[in-house]
Order: C-alpha cells, then sequence, then structure tokens
C-alpha cells in the first residue's frame, strides 16, 4: 500500500460527497414535480408522453396499483429483449452478420436486464448485433434503473406523508427520473467517452492487418452510450466481453475515474433526497454515513490484500501486489477501488478479473452482494434496501429501552417489520439454495474451471451475484449452459421482485399513518449511536445468515494459499 493509493481513494470519496447534496438538490426538485433549469426545454416532451400514453399526471396509485404497474411494464420489457434476440439475424443494424440467440440464452439475457442485474453469458461483441445492444440492452439500461429510482422515491414518500393511501404515480415517477436525470446526464457523459477514445458509431467492424501480416477483426459500434447508461444506472452490462477492462469500454485513468463517480452518483444522492422528503437532511446524512463506514471497511481490507498478495507470492520473490487479471494502466489500487465500488452499487461493471484476486481480497465484493448491495447500492434499490435495514434496527432500538419503535415520527409495527425480515431472508435463500444445487449436480459441476474451495467461490458468487442484481462474475465459471441460464435467471427474477413487493408494502403502510412529533423518549436518528446501531445490525444480520457460507471458501482458499497449496 503506499500513499499515493492512499490518495486516490481519498479524492473519490471527497469528489462523491461533494457532488451528494447539489444532486440530490436537484432530484428533491425533480420527484416533487417543481420547475428545474431543464423545465423549459423537457416539460413540453414530458406533457407530451403523458398525452400520448394517456396517463394523468395528477392521479396517484395505491402502493398495491403502483407495484402492479411496475410488474406489468418489466413483462413489457422482457417481451422486447427477448424478442430482438430472437429474431436479430433478420432485423437491421447487424453488420457482423449475428445470428439468432438461442432460447435459453435469450431468456436469461432478458431477465437480468429488465432486473437491472446484466448478467451476461454471452460475449457482446461476438454474439448481439447493433440494433440488440440498442434497442434491447441500453434501453433497458435506462428503464431498469429509472425503475429502481421510482420505487425508492414511493418508498420515501410512504416515510415522508402521513394519512394517506397513495404514494405517488409510477408513470410519472418512471417519466421523470428519465427525462430529467439519467438522459441529461448521458448525453454530457457520452460525448466525455467519445472524447477518452470509447467508438460510437454504427459502421462496420475494422479490419486490421497485424504487424505478422495476419488480418484482425475489430470490433466497434455504439459503445460510448451504452458505457454512460450502465454506470450511471449501476447496470454494468459491457457492450464488449471483457467489460470495463477493454480499452474501448474504460481507455484511461480519467477514463476510471468518472465510470467509478458515476456508479455512486445517484445511489449516494439519494440519501439526501430521503433527507429532504422527509423534512431533516440530517436523516440522510446518517444513512449515508452508515453506507460510508462499511465502504470504507470494505475498500482498506480489499486494497490491503492486494497490495501484500500472499505467502506463497512472496515466496517467489513476488513482493510488489497481486497484479494477476488487473489491467496494468489502472494497477492495484484502482483495480480494488472499482471492485469494491461496483459490488457495494449493484453495478456488476469489471476493470479486472474478480476471479484472480486474492482471497480475502475476492471476500469483500461478496459481502457487499450478501448484504443486499445497501452499501450506496443500486440506483434506487440501494436506498430502500438500506431502509429495511434501519426498520430492524429501529425495531431492535425499541425492545432496548421497551417502547414502540419510531422512525422520522412513524410508528415502526409487526407488519413493517416481518415484510423487512421477508425481504432480506429472500436472498440468502436463492443464492445458498441455489449453491447448495450447483456443486452436486452434474451438469453444473462440469461448468467449473476450479475445484476445491475456490470452485465453490465461483459458483457461490455467481448467484450471489444474480440474486443481489449484480452482474459481475468470478469468470471462472462457465455460465452459458441450460442449467445456469434458468437458475441463474431464477435468482435475479426473486432477488428483484421478492424484495421489491413488501419494500412497497412497508412504503403504503407507513403513507397511511399518522406523523407522530418526536418526544422526550424517542430514540435519536441523526447521530453516531444510530449509525453504529444501523451498521451492527446489518453484520449482525449478514453474520446470521450469510457469513457462514461466504466465509467458508476464501477463508480455506486463503489458508492453502498461504501453505502453498493451489486448488
Amino acid at each position: 500500500m503506499t500513499m499515493i493509493g492512499w490518495l486516490q481513494i481519498i479524492l473519490f470519496c471527497a469528489i462523491i460527497v461533494a457532488l451528494t447534496k447539489p444532486l440530490g438538490g436537484y432530484m428533491t426538485a425533480v420527484f416533487n414535480g417543481e420547475r428545474t433549469f431543464l423545465s423549459p426545454v423537457l416539460r413540453p416532451i414530458e406533457a407530451g408522453i403523458y398525452w400520448f400514453s394517456g396517463v394523468e399526471e395528477r392521479r396517484e396509485q395505491h402502493w398495491l396499483t403502483y407495484t402492479v404497474s411496475m410488474l406489468l411494464f418489466h413483462v413489457g420489457g422482457f417481451l422486447i429483449i427477448y424478442g430482438v434476440m430472437r429474431l436479430q439475424a433478420v432485423l437491421p443494424f447487424n453488420p457482423a452478420g449475428q445470428g439468432a440467440v438461442a432460447q435459453d440464452l435469450s431468456f436469461n439475457t432478458a431477465i437480468s436486464f429488465i432486473t437491472n442485474t446484466n448478467w451476461q453469458n454471452y460475449g457482446g461483441e461476438s454474439t448481439v448485433s447493433y440494433l440488440v445492444q440498442m434497442l434491447g440492452l441500453t434501453h433497458q439500461n435506462f428503464l431498469s434503473a429509472a425503475t429502481g429510482i421510482a420505487l425508492a422515491v414511493a418508498m420515501i414518500r410512504g416515510f415522508s406523508r402521513a394519512s394517506m393511501r397513495t404514494v405517488g404515480n409510477f408513470w410519472v415517477d418512471v417519466t421523470r427520473t428519465t427525462l430529467y436525470v439519467l438522459l441529461p446526464i448521458c448525453v454530457v457523459y457520452t460525448l466525455f467517452l467519445v472524447w477518452q477514445g470509447i467508438p460510437q458509431t454504427l459502421g462496420d467492424y475494422v479490419e486490421a492487418t497485424t504487424l505478422e501480416g495476419a488480418k484482425q477483426t475489430i470490433a466497434v459500434g455504439p459503445v460510448a452510450s451504452q458505457v454512460a447508461i450502465k454506470m450511471l444506472g449501476t447496470n454494468g452490462g459491457g457492450f464488449f466481453n471483457a467489460n470495463a477492462a477493454h480499452p474501448f469500454e474504460n481507455p484511461t485513468a480519467l477514463s476510471n475515474l468518472v465510470q467509478m463517480l458515476s456508479i455512486f452518483l445517484i445511489g449516494a444522492a439519494m440519501t439526501n433526497v430521503f433527507g429532504r422528503m422527509v423534512g431533516n437532511q440530517r436523516q440522510g446524512w446518517a444513512i449515508f454515513a452508515v453506507m460510508g463506514v462499511l465502504f470504507i471497511a470494505g475498500v482498506s481490507i480489499t486494497y490491503w490484500a492486494e497490495a501484500n498478495g500472499t505467502s506463497m507470492m512472496h515466496a517467489l520473490g513476488l513482493t510488489s501486489g497481486n497484479m494477476e487479471g488487473k489491467e496494468v494502466r489502472f494497477g492495484i489500487v484502482a483495480s480494488s477501488l472499482f471492485a469494491v465500488v461496483t459490488t457495494a452499487a449493484s453495478c456488476g461493471a469489471v476493470n479486472a478479473m474478480h476471479d484472480s484476486f486474492t482471497a480475502l481480497g475476492g471476500m469483500i465484493p461478496l459481502i457487499n452482494m450478501q448484504l443486499g448491495e445497501v452499501i450506496i447500492g443500486g440506483v434506487g434499490a440501494g436506498l430502500y434496501g438500506m431502509l429495511l435495514f434501519v426498520v430492524l434496527a429501529i425495531f431492535v432500538a425499541g425492545l432496548m429501552v421497551g417502547r414502540t419503535p419510531e422512525y422520522v415520527g412513524k410508528k415502526i409495527e409487526a407488519r413493517e417489520v416481518k415484510m423487512a425480515m421477508l425481504a432480506i431472508l429472500v436472498l440468502p435463500l436463492m443464492y445458498l439454495g441455489w449453491t447448495a444445487v450447483g456443486v452436486v449436480y452434474p451438469a453444473a459441476v462440469a461448468s467449473m474451471a476450479n475445484a476445491g474451495p475456490h470452485g465453490f467461490t465461483e459458483v457461490l458468487y455467481a448467484f450471489t451475484s444474480a440474486t443481489g442484481n449484480n452482474g459481475s462474475a468470478f469468470a471462472g465459471l462457465t455460465g452459458n449452459t441450460l442449467f445456469y441460464n434458468l437458475t441463474l435467471a431464477s435468482a435475479m427474477f426473486v432477488g428483484r421482485f421478492f424484495m421489491i413487493v413488501p419494500a412497497m408494502a412497508i412504503a403504503g403502510s407507513l403513507a397511511a399513518k399518522k406523523s407522530i412529533p418526536p418526544s422526550a423518549g424517542t430514540f435519536p436518528t441523526t447521530g453516531g449511536l444510530f449509525v453504529g446501531l444501523v451498521v451492527g445490525v446489518i453484520l449482525i444480520i449478514g453474520g446470521l445468515t450469510f457469513f457462514p457460507a461466504l466465509a467458508l471458501g476464501p477463508i480455506v482458499e486463503q489458508l492453502a494459499m498461504n501453505a502453498g497449496n493451489v486448488f
């Protein structure tokens, strides 16, 4: 570890903190329907969309109607992606002449992109056409991200409203998020990425002659526009198989920094939106602090593990850290930071191969995902995931002092606690259950590139990534098989929607309750004690439900590596 490395981490954190409040203020104005500096241009377009689609802008929805609208919206998204992948051989913008994608792979990919997971059992440049990349994948990158933000706003309204049966209008929230937040940032972002050297073209693949005289095909396409939303929307699906390690997706140190910042940008700002909408910005900063504590701990461990390597490496004279699977243009610190950022934020983009990290370095991404990716988290999803843990923490605090739990003026009762536990416990049910099947079912075992603890970790990582809607992979597992295409799709679907429905039920329940003014016995939720309590609850629940299986593979593997054994 070096001082320069720590300065890079500090700079990243400082920029995120500086951007959180101004973007949070802008987004709050958007969600409240207030005038912004973009309103003169975008308001006529917004009104036209409502007119064309028959949406009554001022008519709000009950939480159940809001949720059903969201689910039906995703049915349409699924059909679009599946359809264009199966028909791409006869559709335009296919310069490489890609054929129809297999049924099970199309199914897996469609589920992946509507759930904001973007797990990819294929190489983008060798499997799908430009039209699929744009109409299918990039299109859903916008809409799945907008959905996550809209759901978080609906849940915030549950805390901020009193004696109301509605939590907003799904169609209005998605439209405003896309028009006023995602699209404007992505336009500027795409131009920046083109300036950095990322292709943006509908032209044919480029034929080049190597120094040996051989012919090489260089894949290009509308890359910059997809990279912009894949990062900003914490989608993670790469245009190329190598994702952000590919020089056409992440060419420079500056593009790498900006991509990491964009992954955290909206998720961090959502904490400020929460504070503003409940009438106390300190509430938002307290949640931000919880996320920050867990994030700094994860970065520190990963950076230390990768910078120090292992005893086996030291015995071979390799004392400068673990550079296996990392791009030289990024180095250890930027690769370690990216790995923690992308798994903390439910993004899944990678600029290094997590399969090549040390065992302890690879364990932190696993922890981030198995905690539900609430450390900043996916756009919107991270906030409502964190609020589920806040509900449980307030419930624990109420038990300790013998009072009915309260949070931001709302009583936390049995219904809310049950729904929060249901949403949280469904995650380990998926990835632990499918991992158990994956390590004994012969067809699944055949996909493992490694035996022993590392092979177990590859399977556990895959199902954890899918259930957590992350999409990153350990890369040592062959996922494009019928077994993994179907089981990973089920994990992605359950991990997204079986968490959303209980969260929305909590939003509806809280919105209908009266607001209670704080009293002398109200537990303060803006100080260090509250931050420590929430961090403790997150880690305790993780210790009871996630860590036993989580620790088995990486820790045994680390001990073996230190002893000089290779699995």
